[in-house]
């Protein structure tokens, strides 16, 4: 009997668990795989292991462009669930082009909804859908820019 293919939003569920965890323990990720069982080991597997290792390279960066995001609202207020929600979903967005921004959301929302608050799926809707909009602006202007044709 063979080893069970994970889905990507199994993958993408323990990597929000283990970049949750990384928000209240400061060792690095890869020391606390170790500590792990081997089941759970088995589900570092590589797209986890990237999103995680490009979350935490970028997560400054992310925080601005979510700030940026925010009406009316201070960063340090948004829970660190959403946070951790938000990062994931535009680390997806920006660097995982095998991924379709609308899935990323989408499964972004759906982590939300499982463990957040009622209202975060919304609110995570809301942000990723306005920082997607501007992203993929840039990126239109920037293609534009270089004369590379779109088609």
């Amino acid at each position: 009997m063979g080893k069970r293919k994970i889905k990507r939003t199994e993958e993408r569920e323990f990597a929000f668990k283990m970049l949750y965890a990384c928000e209240f323990n400061q060792d690095p990720f890869n020391i606390q795989i170790e500590r792990l069982d081997m089941a759970s080991q088995e589900k570092a597997t590589p797209y986890v292991r990237r999103i995680i290792s490009i979350y935490e390279t970028s997560k400054e960066e992310f925080d601005k462009l979510i700030k940026d995001k925010l009406e009316n609202w201070d960063l340090k207020r948004v829970a660190i669930i959403d946070k951790v929600i938000l990062r994931m979903a535009i680390t997806e967005i920006f660097h995982f082009e095998d991924i379709p921004p609308e899935v990323s959301i989408n499964e972004a929302i759906e982590l939300a909804k499982k463990y957040s608050t009622a209202g975060s799926g919304k609110f995570i809707n809301g942000l990723l859908d306005a920082i997607y909009r501007k992203y993929k602006q840039k990126k239109s202007s920037k293609i534009k820019k270089e004369g590379i044709s779109a088609d």
